[in-house]
């Protein structure tokens, strides 16, 4: 088998896309911008009065592996869906993408998970998550081989959510060649602090977060304190800032790169996870590291001026 450049670990979630008033985010007590895990009854609720834009298969990582697979790039993920409708449809999206899936799926007790995504207005995207079997995945899931013939794993905070932290996700850390994660969410972070913490210290090669995730991960009182922390660890971090840009921290070098201006932007879905994308194929492909930030750039700029969290 060629080597896989990357492998992504994620939640495979059928993303079902809708806009909504600043209204409907208040009166279903969600906070904007963030993602809110519910129940299959809370969902049904949520989407019963909505109008469907779009349904895609989506995840964060699966997002970014798509991403790179269209930078042409030889990647794989492995995510749990069951063989039903939405389950069908997941794998079939990967595919189209020329994405290797490592997962035999087949008929689970819980339905393949949905992650309604409300848009207001303003472009800001609000999460609404049923994790379904996606939550579910074990270590009987992984695949080893694939993890092992891979340059980089690529996980999700949105892994842990599912009780105490997996083993699975455990072997494959201690399996992989190098390994990069995103924090996800500012609740995700939240929830898994001390835990993530110690993946950050000590784990990952390579950590992806906004200022707002990386700030409250170390309880940083301004910036500068992330970039102390940073350089303290000697581990590579990449940060995105919205209109202020995006930077990386490699020991003591710190690179900014500005964000891109006068853009039409009608949906900051998957701005994060195409901004990854373009990092990792300049990475993998040996670009400097400032190069590497303005193909992230270039990737989530994109992005937000279309709907939904992938490049046609």
């Amino acid at each position: 088998m060629k080597k896989m450049k990357i492998l992504g670990i994620g939640n495979a979630i059928v993303d079902v896309i809708c806009k909504v008033e600043e209204s409907f985010i208040n009166q279903n007590s969600l906070t904007k911008s963030t993602m809110k895990l519910v129940d299959k009854k809370d969902l049904k609720k949520i989407i019963s009065s909505l109008n469907i834009e779009e349904t895609i298969s989506g995840g964060s990582v699966a997002n970014s592996i798509v991403g790179l697979s269209q930078l042409n790039n030889n990647v794989g993920f492995i995510g749990k869906v069951s063989n039903d409708e939405f389950g069908i449809k997941y794998e079939d999206g990967l595919k189209r993408e020329k994405v290797k899936y490592f997962y035999s799926k087949k008929k689970e007790t819980t339905p393949t998970g949905t992650c309604l995504i409300l848009i207001t207005p303003d472009s800001e995207r609000t999460m609404v998550t049923f994790l379904g079997t996606a939550g579910k995945i074990n270590e009987n899931d992984i695949d080893i081989n694939a993890v092992k013939t891979s340059e980089i794993l690529f996980l999700e905070g949105y892994l842990w959510d599912e009780g105490d932290p997996k083993k699975a996700f455990e072997i494959a850390i201690n399996n992989s060649n190098k390994v990069a994660m995103t924090l996800s969410d500012l609740f995700c972070v939240e929830r898994h602090k001390p835990h993530f913490l110690n993946l950050v210290e000590k784990k990952l090669d390579i950590t992806f977060a906004n200022e707002q995730e990386i700030m409250s991960l170390i309880d940083a009182k301004k910036f500068e304190d992330v970039i102390e922390f940073s350089k303290k660890i000697k581990k590579l971090i990449i940060i995105t800032r919205g209109s202020k840009g995006a930077l990386a921290i490699n020991n003591d070098e710190v690179i900014e790169c500005s964000a891109k201006k006068d853009l039409k932007i009608v949906d900051l879905t998957g701005a994060g996870d195409l901004f990854a994308a373009g990092f990792l194929d300049g990475y993998i492909k040996g670009r400097s590291l400032r190069e590497s930030l303005e193909k992230g750039t270039e990737m989530s700029s994109k992005i937000i001026q279309t709907i939904g969290a992938r490049l046609k």
